[in-house]
């Protein structure tokens, strides 16, 4: 239940943008956006999503809202792209007509940061459908998978199963794969359709369309080649 305050709630200006805590790994920061700037990409004709990357998200379902949780990564659908046409400094659930987000990441780091209690408890409060908690480095000290997806039903979370996992809410899939990034190899999160289709990058599709171009001109010349063997002359065909 909310909490019962006695004065308005304060505004996204008058609100910090996190809660000042650094990540202890770059995968923290890495991984998060590039989920967002593949996002960009695929939902770049859609006006009504919203991704976080290290953003605090301020509610009134705990003991202040002044106080707030911040994931690794968010996705809330139904909310404006831009607030306002201005870019967020937090999300604040009284100013985004109580939308929760629909998915949350919350990456394990070397110091737990309670992503399989406190935080669960705070997202169910939220109403958070999906909550994925990422843990590739310390699953066996946790004692729990390297990626777990849960479900919110009847206000309690479920662990679901299969991977990649899609979500019919979000319209989306997500997964892991093992991607060249900046010339490294690594295993990234990313999105996939309803099918289990991976979705490509940018870099991915310009180097498909660089092969089919290069495919389509092998493919003239062995044209102009036969051609010529057989006495035309591949530039004076009629129309």
């Amino acid at each position: 239940m909310p909490v019962l305050v006695n004065k308005p709630l304060p505004s996204s200006h008058e609100l910090p943008c996190s809660d000042d805590t650094p990540v202890d790994n770059e995968d923290q920061n890495l991984l998060p956006n590039l989920l967002l700037m593949l996002l960009v990409e695929l939902w770049s004709a859609r006006q009504d999503w919203y991704f976080g990357a290290d953003m605090a998200i301020y509610h009134t379902t705990g003991a202040s809202p002044k106080v707030p949780v911040v994931p690794d990564g968010f996705l809330s659908v139904g909310v404006e792209r831009r607030k306002g046409g201005k870019s967020r400094r937090s999300y604040v659930m009284w100013e985004e007509n109580e939308i929760p987000p629909v998915f949350v990441l919350e990456m394990v780091s070397h110091t737990p940061g309670e992503e399989y209690d406190k935080k669960m408890e705070i997202y169910a409060r939220l109403g958070v459908l999906y909550y994925l908690v990422y843990n590739p480095e310390f699953w066996q000290r946790d004692r729990h998978q390297p990626f777990e997806m849960y479900r919110l039903e009847g206000g309690e979370y479920r662990l679901q199963i299969g991977e990649p996992y899609w979500m019919p809410e979000a319209g989306l899939g997500i997964g892991r794969f093992q991607a060249e990034v900046g010339g490294i190899s690594r295993e990234i999160l990313t999105w996939y359709g309803e099918g289990g289709k991976r979705y490509p990058d940018a870099s991915e599709r310009a180097e498909r369309e660089r092969e089919r171009a290069e495919r389509e001109r092998q493919e003239k010349e062995r044209l102009a080649a036969f051609l010529r063997s057989q006495g035309f002359d591949p530039d004076q065909l009629p129309e």
